[in-house]
C-alpha cells in the first residue's frame, strides 16, 4: 500500500512540474523542444546501434531532414533500437504472454503492447522514471477538465476499457489504484447489461470509457436503466462524435472530455476547459504531415503524425509514424496554453475505404470515414459498425428502434456513395446485439473483411 501511495505522490509531483509549461510563451516552448531533441539524439547515437545506422550521415543535419520511423521498421530492428543492450524482443514476448498487470520485466521495466489492429503489433518499454512521466502525462487531461480529488471524501471512479494486462489503460489503472480512491475497472467486452449492473452497484461519480461504450451507456441512462450521478466523464481510444457528446449532455447534463493518444505517447492531445484540443507538446515534438512527410498548414488535413518523445531513452522514438489524420487549428486557444490546437481527428488512414469507381475507367474512389459518421450517427440506433467485404458493405446497427425500415439505410448509403462516384456493391443492413470488439475491447466503427472470413479492426 505504502509503495503504491509513494508512486502516486511521485506522479502528482511530476505532473505539477509539467504543468508549469502551460504558462510558457510559444517561443519558450519551441526552445525547450529543440533542447530535448538535441539531448535525445545524442543519447540515441551513443547507445542505439539502430539509430547510428538509420541516421548515418545525418547526425549534424536539421531534425526535419531525419527519416521517418515506421512501426514495421521499429519492430524489425527492436533489439538494436533499445538502449539497454540486455533487452531482447524474444524475451519480452515470453514475458507478455505470462504477464500480470503489476509485473515488471526483470523487476525494472514496464512493458506495453498494442493489439496490432492496423496490421502491425507494437511493443513498448518504459523504465521506472519514464513510466512516472507517462502516468503524469496521462493524468493531465483530468486536471485540465477540472477534476479534483478530495482526500477526505474521494470521488468514486470507474473505467470501462481494456483489462488486458499488456494494454495501456489497464496498466495505468493498476499503477494508480490506491485504497484511498475507490475505483472500479470493467472490461469493455463485457455484456452491456453486466456493465450497467456493475455501475449501478458501484455508483461512480467519475467515468472513463471508450466512446462506443459511452454512447450505449448514455442511452441506458436516458432509458432509466443506468442510474448513476456523474460529475465528470472522459473518453479516449476511439473517435468521440458530436452525436455521442450530445447524448452525454442529454443523459447527465455535463460534457465529455476527450483525450487522444496512443500507446507510444499518451496523451497526444487533450481538451481544455474551453473545449479545444491541445497537442501536448512539452513532452514530445508532434508533427502533422502529408503522405509525403511534408508539414501541412493549419486547416488542411494531414495524412499522418510523427512523434518524437522527449523522455523515452530506453526505447527512443524519433519521428515515429502514427497513421492518424489530424487537422491543425489556427492560432492559440484563449485558455493561454502555448500548445497548438487541432480542429479535427479524422481517424486513421486505414479507415478510408476504397471502392471501385462508377466512371468508365472504374478508377478507385476513396471514401473518408466522415461520410459514414454523417450518414449513420443520426439513425435511431445505440451504435453502428460498418464492415467492407469483397462484394460490398455490411452495416450492423445495435439497438435500432423497432419498426425502423432498414431498407431506408441501404438507400441512404448507396445514394451518398454513388454521389461520390463510388460503386458500393451489395449493401446489407443487420440488427446486431452488440458491436464487434478487438482484443482490447475497442470497437472499430469501420472494419474490413480478411480472407479467412473474419473481420480486421482498422481503428
Amino acid at each position: 500500500m505504502f509503495a503504491r501511495l509513494a508512486l502516486v505522490v511521485r506522479v502528482l509531483s511530476r505532473r505539477r512540474r509539467l504543468e508549469r509549461s502551460c504558462e510558457w510563451s510559444r517561443e519558450r516552448l519551441q526552445a525547450h523542444q529543440r533542447r530535448c531533441i538535441e539531448r535525445l539524439r545524442r543519447f540515441a547515437y551513443e547507445r542505439s546501434p539502430f539509430y547510428r545506422r538509420f541516421h548515418a550521415g545525418l547526425v549534424q543535419r536539421p531534425f526535419e531532414e531525419l527519416p521517418i520511423l515506421t512501426k514495421g521498421t521499429l519492430m524489425e530492428n527492436f533489439d538494436d533500437v533499445v538502449t539497454d543492450r540486455a533487452i531482447r524482443l524474444a524475451d519480452l514476448d515470453v514475458f507478455l504472454r505470462g504477464s500480470v498487470q503489476s509485473a515488471l520485466f526483470r523487476n525494472r521495466y514496464v512493458v506495453l503492447a498494442t493489439s496490432g489492429s492496423t496490421g502491425q503489433r507494437g511493443v513498448f518499454v518504459f523504465s521506472g522514471t519514464e513510466w512516472i512521466t507517462a502516468l503524469a502525462l496521462i493524468t493531465r487531461p483530468m486536471a485540465w477538465a477540472g477534476v479534483r480529488q478530495n482526500v477526505v471524501r474521494p470521488r468514486r471512479m470507474a473505467m470501462v476499457a481494456s483489462t488486458t494486462a499488456w494494454h495501456y489503460s489497464a496498466r495505468v489503472s493498476c499503477s494508480l489504484a490506491t485504497p484511498l480512491i475507490p475505483s472500479l475497472q470493467i472490461d469493455a467486452s463485457e455484456p452491456l447489461e453486466t456493465i450497467v449492473a456493475r455501475l449501478n452497484d458501484f455508483q461512480p461519480e467519475i467515468l472513463a470509457a471508450y466512446p462506443s461504450i459511452l454512447r450505449q451507456l448514455a442511452g441506458e441512462a436516458l432509458a432509466g436503466r443506468l442510474r448513476i450521478a456523474l460529475r465528470s466523464i472522459a473518453t479516449s481510444a476511439e473517435v468521440l462524435t458530436d452525436e455521442t457528446r450530445q447524448r452525454v449532455v442529454d443523459a447527465w447534463g455535463i460534457r465529455a472530455y476527450d483525450t487522444y493518444g496512443a500507446s507510444e505517447y499518451a496523451p497526444i492531445a487533450a481538451e481544455c476547459a474551453l473545449g479545444r484540443r491541445h497537442l501536448v507538446e512539452d513532452a514530445a515534438r508532434i508533427e502533422i504531415v502529408d503522405d509525403c512527410g511534408r508539414p501541412v498548414p493549419a486547416g488542411v488535413p494531414g495524412g499522418r503524425v510523427l512523434l518524437t518523445v522527449f523522455n523515452r531513452y530506453t526505447q527512443p522514438l524519433i519521428r515515429y509514424e502514427i497513421s492518424d489524420m489530424l487537422t491543425r487549428g489556427e492560432g492559440q486557444c484563449a485558455c493561454g496554453r502555448p500548445f497548438a490546437v487541432i480542429d479535427a481527428i479524422d481517424g486513421r488512414r486505414e479507415d478510408v475505404l476504397v471502392f471501385r469507381g462508377l466512371s468508365d475507367t472504374r478508377a478507385p474512389v476513396n471514401v473518408h470515414p466522415h461520410t459514414f459518421h454523417e450518414l449513420l450517427e443520426a439513425l435511431p440506433a445505440a451504435s453502428w459498425q460498418i464492415c467492407q467485404t469483397d462484394d460490398g458493405l455490411r452495416i450492423s446497427l445495435v439497438g435500432l428502434s423497432a419498426g425502423f425500415d432498414t431498407a431506408a439505410v441501404v438507400s441512404l448509403v448507396r445514394r451518398r456513395l454513388e454521389m461520390l462516384g463510388a460503386d458500393p456493391g451489395a449493401i446489407v443492413v443487420e440488427r446486431a446485439a452488440s458491436l464487434v470488439r478487438g482484443r482490447t475491447g475497442k470497437a472499430a466503427l469501420i472494419r474490413r473483411a480478411v480472407p479467412d472470413g473474419e473481420s480486421a479492426l482498422v481503428r
